[in-house]
């Protein structure tokens, strides 16, 4: 067998974080503590938040509108400390496997209702979140778990019924094959890597891109991806022309007319695959720039055009021949429109909530990757346990919790820092601008020092737990305080 050292680092990186970071699941049947979590949806984020709460001993009630097929949701990666794959980027198979497992280790099973659609969140006069109706219980906390990706989008192109091949969406292709086909793929995007991997692992004959706009696309190399999201900034600098001529110089090479002639690596999400270039120089792909005009019996004709000429001006107009077209063209993102309508009175509406995830309205709401629209390097499991950890810090010590009026400061300053951007403050960030975030919450209240280690690892809970419990009795003498047990 072939000795592949990154892919060595890898897996004992992952064996070390599940040392480190993973909580021990909780006894069958036990009986948890407050505050109890609400957790919306049961996709990977949902999975894993819900977790993180029980695996520290607080209770959670997963609502999934689906049934159990629908446990993990659409889009994955290593979501969970305790997730090792053997590889860095598994298959959505492994990805789905390992998701329910997590499940089951966990013992979600009876904390989980599926077939269940959340409409509404309220609150009761003492202020404990309902969700949809009293019958489902109260919560203390509330996780939104939808995720950005919801049903497919799938455009009807002019003539498509003429078209003699197969037609599906990229999120629609388990149990398919293109072995001995010519695919087209329509869209350049994060979507078009689906269809990519299928063509790749089912031996298509040839595989078209079709891409309406120029995207950065970057290699599938955990290094690089880090590196790039080494940019603290969150957004294009005087200095995104060095990372963006390497991987012209080094990734691209020979392609570079493939790659944005204006920049702009740190203004949208780019696509992650290595092998699309590698099959362009077999003769195995092609990646074409241009629009769709119409659909034929035999591909899609379509309009060629150059490097920098824009959307829908001229170009040389070619018919596309396939024998199955992948609609890789993106997902409706889900509604947060259960929420209380105060969380989306401008200009605090999502994206631009306090670190992203938390409305300034409502400090007990953690939406986890639910609101942001565009990053550089925010896979992983690190973040969604953090935000999940924040959220039950804010929840049992009343001294940590962040004031309306200085969420909305955060708010403020982080758009002013990054009022240059040539997107929105919160329309694009990277990972380590995320971390930042998290430090700064963390910093700026002395009341969350004793909280650093549990929120950044999810270790020393019982000495500040100790410290809040001693307040709260202080407290409660006082008659000020609201304590959970």
């Amino acid at each position: 067998m072939e000795f592949r050292p990154i892919e060595w680092l890898y897996a004992l990186v992952q064996w070390f974080l599940d040392i480190l970071l993973s909580p021990s699941p909780p006894p069958p049947h036990a009986v948890l503590s407050r505050p109890r979590i609400a957790v919306i949806g049961a996709g990977l984020t949902g999975v894993a938040a819900a977790s993180h709460c029980v695996g520290h001993g607080f209770d959670v009630r997963l609502f999934e509108a689906g049934d159990e097929k629908s446990l993990g949701g659409i889009w994955a990666y290593r979501f969970h400390p305790s997730v090792k794959w053997g590889r860095g980027y598994p298959d959505r198979q492994q990805i789905v496997s390992q998701i329910t497992q997590l499940w089951k280790r966990y013992g979600l099973q009876e904390r989980t209702k599926f077939n269940t659609k959340v409409t509404s969140v309220s609150q009761d006069k003492q202020g404990r979140w309902i969700i949809n109706d009293p019958s489902n219980g109260r919560f203390d906390g509330v996780i939104p778990a939808i995720g950005s990706c919801g049903d497919p989008k799938m455009p009807h192109i002019q003539d498509q019924e003429k078209f003699k091949g197969e037609i599906y969406h990229s999120s629609k292709l388990d149990g398919k094959t293109a072995e001995g086909k010519n695919v087209i793929i329509v869209g350049g995007g994060a979507s078009a890597v689906e269809g990519l991997e299928f063509v790749i692992h089912t031996n298509a004959v040839s595989t078209s891109v079709l891409a309406r706009s120029e995207k950065w696309i970057i290699p599938r190399n955990p290094i690089v991806d880090m590196l790039l999201a080494f940019n603290i900034f969150g957004e294009e600098t005087i200095f995104s022309w060095i990372p963006e001529g390497l991987l012209r110089l080094l990734f691209y090479r020979d392609l570079k007319d493939l790659a944005p002639p204006s920049g702009g690596l740190f203004t949208s999400t780019p696509m992650v695959n290595s092998d699309i270039f590698h099959q362009i120089r077999e003769g195995k792909a092609s990646w074409l720039r241009g629009d769709i005009i119409r659909m034929t019996e035999n591909g899609i004709l379509f309009n060629h055009r150059d490097v920098g000429v824009p959307k829908g001006g001229p170009g040389r107009e070619e018919e596309i021949k396939g024998d199955m077209i992948i609609m890789a063209t993106g997902f409706h993102r889900p509604s947060l429109s259960f929420l209380p309508d105060d969380v989306f009175e401008a200009p605090y509406q999502p994206p631009a909530w306090y670190l992203q995830v938390f409305p300034p309205e409502h400090m007990d709401i953690s939406a986890i990757n639910c609101t942001y629209t565009n990053a550089i390097g925010t896979v992983g499991s690190w973040h969604i346990g953090i935000y999940t950890r924040l959220l039950l810090v804010f929840l049992v010590d009343p001294l940590a919790r962040p004031q309306e009026y200085w969420m909305k400061k955060w708010i403020d300053m982080t758009r002013f820092l990054k009022r240059r951007s040539p997107t929105g403050a919160f329309d694009f960030f990277t990972y380590s601008e995320l971390i930042y975030w998290f430090v700064f919450c963390v910093a700026i209240n002395p009341f969350r020092w004793k909280w650093a280690f549990f929120v950044f690892f999810g270790i020393g809970q019982a000495l500040p737990m100790s410290v809040v419990h001693e307040e709260n009795r202080i407290r409660n003498g006082l008659g000020m305080a609201k304590k959970y047990s």
